[in-house]
């Protein structure tokens, strides 16, 4: 096997109107593949059939739904191959992006993890991100504080890191990809390749990131969680305080303004904890 063998992760549930388009895109790549796995997270949809029928290169795994986080990890568990690279299965890929991604790992060899830049198509029309959103590489510790900043259908890992950071948190139901990925960049930089070989889809009823209210909360979650480990410098944990009490403020605020005691109460039991 070669030392740049790559394993594909799709996890997918309900998701067989872009299954097809996103494992299309998968099997256009012009850099041979060791193996595709895609994790049906419980589906009722015609998902398994498409799979079976269609894509009979594809290894196809079947779980009673536990989130996309349990998805992401069981393809984590089963992958033989050397570099993960995982898609979203309402996401898409340019031909190109896998091969350019391993070509600039061959001439970086000290990265671990590698992400694109990337198009996003919002009801069917091209929409700009904002500034917000902008994607760099490097030491981004500090830039990913905020919010996400690497997509997961961008991102190319080496699988040997999942036994140093630990997997995705399966007890976050959105924002698990802001969790890992302030794990990651807090011990290692990040290539990145200003080329958007990556297309995310928006604007569909499904997206988790529609689904709750207060998303901050679980970044709150994230943070704190980060800040009872031993591995935050002292500036990196000062910036964390520093973003922990901002977002435990504005969800504080919020919460209030909803009349909701529940959110109000864990915001300020974070705060508490951490002497803000």
């Amino acid at each position: 096997m070669s030392r740049f063998s790559i394993s594909v992760i799709l996890p997918t549930y309900n998701r067989a109107s872009t299954l097809f388009r996103a494992l299309d895109s998968v099997l256009k790549q012009d850099y041979p593949l060791h193996e595709i796995i895609v994790i049906d997270d419980g589906s009722k949809d015609n998902t398994a059939q498409i799979i079976q029928e269609d894509f009979l290169s594809v290894r196809l795994i079947r779980q009673q739904n536990r989130g996309v986080s349990a998805a992401r990890n069981r393809g984590i568990f089963t992958a033989t191959g050397e570099w993960l690279a995982f898609l979203d299965s309402d996401d898409s890929w340019s031909p190109d992006k896998l091969s350019r991604q391993i070509e600039a790992l061959k001439c970086h060899a000290q990265h671990v993890i590698c992400h694109t830049n990337e198009i996003w198509i919002q009801n069917g029309k091209r929409r700009n991100p904002m500034k917000k959103h902008a994607k760099k590489g490097g030491e981004i510790f500090y830039h990913c504080l905020p919010l996400c900043t690497i997509s997961p259908s961008s991102v190319m890992i080496k699988k040997a890191l999942f036994d140093e950071i630990g997997c995705f948190d399966e007890t976050l139901p959105v924002c698990e990809d802001y969790d890992l990925w302030l794990r990651i960049c807090a011990r290692h930089p990040v290539f990145y390749i200003d080329s958007p070989l990556t297309i995310k889809y928006d604007g569909h009823e499904d997206q988790l990131s529609t689904r709750y209210w207060g998303m901050d909360r679980f970044r709150i979650q994230a943070l704190d969680k980060l800040l009872k480990t031993n591995v935050l410098e002292s500036d990196k944990r000062a910036a964390v305080c520093e973003i922990l009490s901002k977002k435990c403020k504005i969800l504080i605020k919020g919460a209030v303004k909803h009349q909701n005691n529940t959110m109000q109460n864990y915001g300020e039991k974070i705060m508490k904890s951490h002497g803000f």
